[in-house]
């Protein structure tokens, strides 16, 4: 007889969620079961694709009956919003056999199995856009990168009213950086700006920067970190709207106030000399 492992309280997961059984063997199939540990209660989580309908931070599933002897992995994919800019998609693969109880933990990320994040764009204020490259004394002889560039403001106003020698914009989205070109073409300042679509946290020529600006989120900034701090030459200003670094203690934090009264954190980051 099949076994029930955890009662009604447990979702069964059907075979075209969880796959095709890879052959069977002799021997009776046994259910597994598998538990989830996930950082929000409210996390969207998928199964080989299929979502799943369970909430709150631990969550329980049982397979079908699996053939004994025989490995089944399977594709967990979390997905959770910690703020109104920022999506997080975390993916582990699992592998299961039949009778095994296993305790997936999706609460920490994992270095060798790195999120994914997704950004709303949300345009920077003209009035904190300012004050960001003021902030970092943003001169002829700056390289500004904007991460997350969004509609290219922040390097047009760097290259164009602070005089910095070039910018670069980066964005996930494609249609960013469309809207990031069409206005630096008004602007006409397309030969000292640079827009191209990419991952923030994977980029080759990140070194070339002595400013990067950034409005990411403070997950994105936590991952940015250590590439910031490794890859950055020293005296090389980071500066952060919004949101800090977690106990990277900024060398200086002002408030902005925008023309509809909203008021903003500007953080300043110098990086110091490689040890």
């Amino acid at each position: 007889m099949r076994r029930r492992l955890f009662g009604s309280a447990c979702i069964v997961l059907a075979l075209a969620l969880l796959g095709p059984a890879r052959g069977q063997q002799a021997g009776e199939k046994q259910q597994a079961s598998i538990r989830v540990l996930l950082p929000e209660s409210d996390a969207r989580l998928k199964i080989d694709g299929s979502p799943t309908k369970q909430t709150g931070t631990s969550r329980l599933f049982v397979t079908p009956p699996l053939a004994p002897g025989v490995s089944f992995t399977y594709t967990l994919t979390a997905t959770w919003d910690p703020n109104n800019y920022t999506k997080v998609i975390r993916t582990r693969r699992v592998t299961v056999t039949a009778g095994a109880d296993i305790e997936v933990d999706l609460r920490n990320a994992d270095p060798k199995n790195p999120d994914s994040f997704v950004i709303r764009f949300v345009p920077t204020p003209d009035e904190v856009v300012e004050a960001m490259c003021k902030i970092a004394k943003v001169g002829k002889e700056d390289v500004v990168y904007d991460l997350g560039c969004g509609d290219g403001r922040i390097v047009i106003t760097a290259v164009k009213k602070f005089g910095a020698t070039r910018g670069v914009g980066v964005d996930l989205n494609p249609e960013r950086v469309k809207d990031s070109n069409a206005n630096a073409k008004k602007e006409m300042v397309t030969d000292k700006v640079q827009f191209r679509q990419g991952d923030v946290l994977n980029i080759k020529d990140l070194g070339d920067a002595s400013v990067v600006m950034l409005y990411m989120g403070e997950d994105v900034n936590l991952r940015l970190m250590p590439i910031l701090k490794k890859t950055l030459k020293p005296g090389s200003r980071v500066v952060s709207h919004d949101f800090p670094m977690g106990d990277w203690k900024p060398d200086q934090k002002i408030q902005v106030t925008d023309e509809d009264g909203e008021e903003h954190d500007v953080y300043l980051w110098t990086i110091g000399r490689k040890e």
